[in-house]
């Protein structure tokens, strides 16, 4: 029995690869959400006269929500379990996306989208903390990382749809596009069903019991919680989510906080208005709505990438490099807002696919630098402290392309690259090959 494989080495199974696939749903849904709204815009914006404020607020208040439902589903994954939150988010992101389908005012609008962000920021915490004590060491980095891939998928098929509704729809396209989440809301909702809790989190309320039978159902017979505590050491830690905010974990929140802010809030604030960008910068019509497409697709071609390389290139190096070639993407553009459309689209594709870096990185780091017993509120907190700068951003972005015009907003958000890229030379953690327990140890040795 001592010959058998490590549990943190195990090959993937079938449950790990049904798990990556119900951990998706959050992510997908995200950029799903968030992406639809940049579309129909412009015939919304129409439809209920709304103001340059009402836009801002609109456009960010699914972000708004990401913040308050990041932490708060963080802390209750933590405090009560992975499961209990799995389902519960989906069944009130479908609710709420039908609600939209019927709103009249702005502010109906606006506290719909509310919701629907509280909801999907708690499914972040959720899904990918559940997917990260579950999956092998070697497996680990590139499953997670290949989550955020099904945020662009989800932002590249909300454009496609909602061209499309624009186009055939006539009037109250907008409304179905809006209310158009419940489609795919409804099948990771019926594929979650019968997901198991995490023995990680059950072996630190010292449930054993309920532990170990999960771990034979996922891995064999032959494997106990034993195996488990050999890989965690002692659960029953003292940890607590006050510790996210000192010593050596305060540390570490600080430096997710910052390279996840500085990913997502250039990349939230373009996606909201995406065709109004690239009208700025000289592609009109169809050319600025199907560019957002392209633009998109090339955002997943990019988390592709930055997938198959993370166990190669390293965590730590790649999240550098993506901040620092991204960011000259974008200053290149902001220095020649002027350029050809075919030079534009070269530039922000540029941007696309040198960013995957940093993006694949916002499941892998917050995920893997923590102990059980605060992970999830660690990934919760950093969702939220991130969605506070994207938000702002994000509700930013139409006065700066009015008042600043096309050039200097692009150069903003290069310099908010060039910080992402220093945070990861200066902060970022070197926890390649170590298994979860190692990389969440201050000293990275096992607890």
């Amino acid at each position: 029995m001592r010959n058998k494989i490590p549990l943190e080495d195990v090959p993937l199974n079938s449950y790990h690869k049904r798990l990556t696939f119900y951990s998706s749903g959050g992510p997908f849904l995200d950029g799903y959400v968030l992406s639809i709204i940049g579309v129909v815009m412009l015939q919304m914006t129409e439809a209920l006269s709304l103001t340059t404020f009402w836009q801002g607020m609109i456009a960010a208040s699914a972000l708004i929500g990401v913040f308050i439902g990041g932490f708060l589903g963080g802390w209750f994954t933590d405090k009560y379990g992975r499961k209990i939150l799995y389902l519960i988010d989906l069944i009130a992101i479908i609710g709420f996306s039908v609600a939209q389908f019927w709103v009249e005012s702005a502010l109906m609008l606006f506290i719909w989208r509310l919701l629907i962000g509280i909801a999907v920021g708690a499914d972040y915490p959720i899904a990918t903390t559940y997917l990260a004590e579950f999956l092998p060491r070697k497996n680990r980095g590139p499953r997670l990382a290949a989550l955020i891939m099904m945020w662009f998928l989800g932002a590249a098929i909300a454009y496609a749809v909602g061209e499309l509704l624009l186009t055939f729809v006539g009037d109250d396209a907008w409304r179905w596009a809006l209310a158009s989440a419940v489609i795919p809301g409804a099948l990771f909702l019926t594929v979650r069903m019968g997901a198991s809790e995490s023995p990680r989190w059950l072996l630190s309320k010292g449930r054993i019991a309920e532990a170990d039978a999960i771990i034979k159902k996922v891995y064999g017979q032959q494997y106990s919680h034993q195996d488990l505590l050999e890989t965690v050491g002692d659960t029953r830690s003292n940890t607590s989510v006050w510790s996210l905010f000192h010593s050596g974990y305060g540390k570490r929140m600080l430096f997710v906080c910052i390279f996840w802010t500085c990913a997502i809030l250039p990349l939230f604030a373009i996606y909201a208005f995406a065709p109004q960008v690239l009208t700025a910068l000289g592609l009109t019509g169809d050319l600025a709505g199907w560019g957002a497409v392209v633009i998109t697709f090339l955002f997943f071609i990019g988390c592709l990438i930055a997938t198959m390389l993370i166990n190669t290139m390293g965590r730590k190096k790649m999240l550098f490099h993506s901040f620092l070639w991204s960011g000259i993407a974008l200053l290149i553009l902001g220095i020649f807002p002027e350029a050809s459309s075919a030079m534009v689209l070269c530039l922000f594709g540029a941007y696309a696919v040198f960013i995957g870096g940093a993006q694949v990185m916002e499941y892998v780091y917050p995920n893997e630098l923590f102990p059980t017993e605060i992970r999830a509120s660690a990934v919760g907190l950093g969702t939220s402290i991130s969605r506070i700068g994207a938000a702002i951003g994000t509700y930013l972005l139409p006065f700066a392309l009015t008042g600043w015009g096309i050039g200097t907003t692009m150069i903003i958000a290069a310099i908010i690259c060039f910080i992402g890229a220093w945070s990861a030379w200066a902060l970022a953690p070197d926890i390649d090959a170590m298994d979860l327990n190692q990389a969440a140890s201050l000293n990275g040795r096992k607890r």
